[in-house]
């Protein structure tokens, strides 16, 4: 490790030093976790594009910042209320990491069902918490989870008892706020779902639009046999944000994990996704929609590892990218020895609409089985010219097509969004970003009259 990038490092383990100041003893499995996260990050450091997995991903930007640790949750509730997604829901709000009691609601919450800050789970029962938090990730999962650990002091802790069903979707709402100094915020979230449970969580990142700090986020999730979990992760941070996750997926016997994962915002976007199946009947869905405008990056990174028989997994990613915005997808899908009449599908498409936009898209699939059905692809190209003929025909301009052709590619993803407050929300941001040729101005309202015919 060269002097520069030792003093990047070091300069995030000092504030962690003048954070923990003063802050009180703390349990010694805590004090211990903590200090092995350091320890791991400061042997690791920031990965770098030598590193296989980052080599299309610059993270200096990071490690060469002079971020602070917010120590309130000071927000606009006006600025809030405008950013909140307008539904029925139980709600915890961060603000750069803090937790916000007065922008959140825990009423309501059915028997069985337990939704709390990490703070005051660690403050209650600390030793129920110790046991599944790190079991997936400990701190080897990447330098950023090893951060995050080092720092872990608040986020969320979900936990559903068997046979529990949540009707109301959980939103977990992290705001960015513009301030005069950079703040970083190292949430982490426990999710502990029950044998039959059932729930949906919406991951909500955004902010201020001229806030420009960093959020390293890790998530644990552990679905027992028959659980049933639907994921939501709308980012749309400022852009001039910098975003990392890192989230970990165990999956039992007949359990079943989807993912929607809807990229908007962030000038620097990375997020791992990994999902064990370890038990027969186990599935995992993965989708994905990222956005690219100017000069953002976004990096996808995705694992399924089919570790038992009979388990399935299918993936759909598609990304829109305009400008000099530069996208990453790299997904991978393991099928391990013995684990024998599993399905894999995995799809990646991608949308450049500017010759400055790139994509760089790795699909893989590693077999050591041999009765799968697996299979991948990946296409990158710019919108068909027939498509915007056809439309032509029925009277629409030529930037109007255009414009409802893209909106098009980003709802082959949508259309599986159960919840109307989240698709109507991305349809209209993805409308917003579109250039001005494409004729916004009514494009959402054609594109719904062409549904109804």
């Amino acid at each position: 490790m060269n002097d520069a990038v030792q003093s990047d490092v070091q300069r995030f383990l000092d504030r962690l030093s003048e954070y923990r100041a003063g802050r009180g003893a703390e349990p010694t499995w805590i004090a211990a976790r903590r200090q092995a996260g350091a320890a791991r990050f400061e042997a690791l450091g920031f990965p770098h594009r030598r590193v296989e997995a980052w080599k299309y991903t610059d993270v200096r930007a990071i490690a060469r910042g002079d971020f602070a640790l917010a120590t309130e949750a000071d927000f606009s509730p006006a600025t809030a209320a405008r950013l909140t997604l307008p539904m029925e829901a139980h709600r915890l709000t961060f603000v750069d990491g803090v937790f916000a009691p007065a922008l959140s609601r825990l009423d309501d919450l059915p028997a069985g069902a337990q939704l709390v800050p990490l703070s005051a789970a660690l403050a209650e029962n600390h030793e129920a918490v110790g046991g599944p938090l790190g079991r997936l990730t400990g701190v080897e999962f990447s330098s950023f989870a090893a951060l995050n650990t080092a720092f872990m002091e608040e986020g969320v802790v979900l936990r559903l008892a068997p046979g529990t069903v949540v009707e109301k979707p959980i939103i977990l709402q992290f705001l960015s706020r513009a301030g005069e100094q950079a703040v970083m915020s190292h949430p982490r979230i426990l999710i502990e779902a029950g044998g039959r449970s059932e729930a949906t969580v919406i991951e909500h990142h955004v902010g201020e639009e001229q806030a420009a700090n960093f959020t390293n986020l890790v998530e644990e999730i552990i679905l027992d046999r028959g659980a049933i979990l639907t994921h939501y992760k709308l980012q749309e941070a400022p852009l001039a944000d910098l975003h990392v996750a890192s989230i970990h997926i165990e999956q039992a016997r007949d359990s079943r994990y989807t993912s929607f994962n809807l990229n908007l915002g962030g000038g620097l976007v990375r997020n791992d996704l990994v999902a064990e199946l370890n038990g027969q009947g186990a599935e995992a869905n993965f989708n994905g929609l990222f956005y690219g405008q100017g000069r953002q990056h976004v990096d996808n990174h995705t694992l399924v590892n089919h570790n038992a028989p009979r388990t399935f997994s299918n993936e759909n990613y598609k990304g829109i990218l305009d400008d000099r915005a530069h996208g990453v997808f790299n997904g991978k899908v393991i099928v391990k020895r013995d684990s024998q009449q599993i399905e894999g599908f995995q799809s990646n498409a991608n949308l450049l609409l500017s010759d400055r936009a790139e994509i760089d898209t790795k699909p893989e699939l590693e077999i050591y089985a041999d009765d799968v059905k697996c299979s991948h692809g990946s296409t990158t190209g710019q919108l068909d010219e027939e498509a915007v003929f056809a439309l032509r025909t029925r009277g629409i301009d030529e930037q109007t097509a255009r414009g409802l052709l893209t909106l098009a590619f980003a709802g082959e993803v949508l259309e599986q969004v159960d919840l109307d407050a989240i698709a109507e929300r991305v349809e209209l941001a993805v409308a917003g970003k579109l250039p001005e040729r494409f004729n916004l101005a009514g494009l959402v309202e054609t594109a719904a009259a062409l549904n109804e015919e």
